[in-house]
């Protein structure tokens, strides 16, 4: 539970999973678990180095022992439990808010992939290198809150990493680009002909309406055609503290944490990948008041 032996450990894996996937194909099954493993070492170190108490399993008794110091009370530390890959995304997620790059969407393929290696040998070595670039992505803003030097970390890797992330961007701007102009085209073709009136009347009877799935939405211009569409995802609950003549003012308030956005107007749908590249915000803050969201149960979507 030591939080630089966790920096060492993460070091050490991502090195052999980059070893791994500069041989090509035949190694993807090993660099997707190494980097997969290195990733969760570096979340953990991060947490690790709050208290130690952030990467145990909260259920086991023994394991917070040894976490808050009290472990001569307990079992041996080889039995300790830990949380795995996405709970210690989520939980670093919390604490590094509009810093991680990546949704527990986007980080469900890695940790599928990361598991049917481990357990049971299976992976796709069409999905691998999409899977890789997303543990460097993530992994860079912890690199830099724990201030490791990124040349350090990479070592000879560091052009190999740096040409992965880039491709991958490039590809989802490419992808975000083609959704774009297919839904202005259709805008086009539907609402083309009308006159602005016309149009305008039939856009907020289209648009009055959230057509996603969720019970968590938001309404924002589109992108894409200027109409109204609706983003989707999960709420949080924020405490805002502002200065007022010496005085601290805190407030609750309501922050979106988007997964989807959807145009009825021009059929536009982007999901958790897009959305930046479209012009979605990280983050938006919404009118109503926490208790009409919070309680709500978290919504399901499959990422477009």
């Amino acid at each position: 539970m030591d939080a630089e032996q966790l920096k060492g450990s993460s070091h050490r894996w991502m090195n052999a999973a980059l070893a791994a996937f500069v041989e090509g194909p035949k190694s993807y099954d090993f660099a997707v678990h190494h980097a997969g493993v290195a990733t969760e070492h570096l979340l953990k170190a991060y947490l690790a180095g709050m208290h130690p108490a952030l990467i145990v399993d909260g259920k086991h008794f023994d394991s917070l022992l040894h976490a808050t110091g009290l472990g001569s009370h307990a079992g041996p530390l080889t039995k300790i439990k830990t949380i795995g890959l996405v709970d210690a995304y989520l939980r670093v997620d919390k604490l590094l808010p509009k810093k991680i790059p990546i949704s527990k969407v986007d980080l469900e393929p890695l940790a599928d992939a990361r598991n049917g290696v481990a357990h049971s040998a299976i992976h796709d070595s069409a999905q691998a290198e999409a899977v890789f670039t997303l543990c460097l992505r993530l992994v860079d803003p912890v690199l830099e809150e724990l201030k490791v030097d990124p040349n350090s970390y990479w070592g000879p890797y560091l052009l190999l990493r740096d040409k992965l992330v880039e491709e991958q961007v490039r590809q989802e701007r490419v992808a975000a680009e083609a959704l774009l102009i297919k839904a202005r085209s259709l805008f086009e073709q539907r609402f083309g002909h009308l006159s602005r009136k016309e149009r305008d009347v039939v856009l907020a009877a289209i648009a009055s309406k959230p057509l996603i799935t969720m019970s968590r939405e938001a309404p924002m211009e589109c992108p894409a055609c200027g109409s109204q569409g609706w983003v989707a995802g999960e709420v949080e609950a924020v405490h805002l503290h502002d200065e007022d003549g010496g005085l601290t003012i805190s407030q609750e308030e309501v922050f979106l944490l988007p997964h989807r956005f959807h145009c009825a107007a021009c059929d536009l749908d982007v999901g958790t990948k897009l959305l930046s590249h479209v012009g979605v915000a990280y983050g938006i803050f919404l009118d109503s008041g926490p208790e009409d969201h919070i309680d709500n149960e978290p919504p399901v979507d499959e990422d477009i």
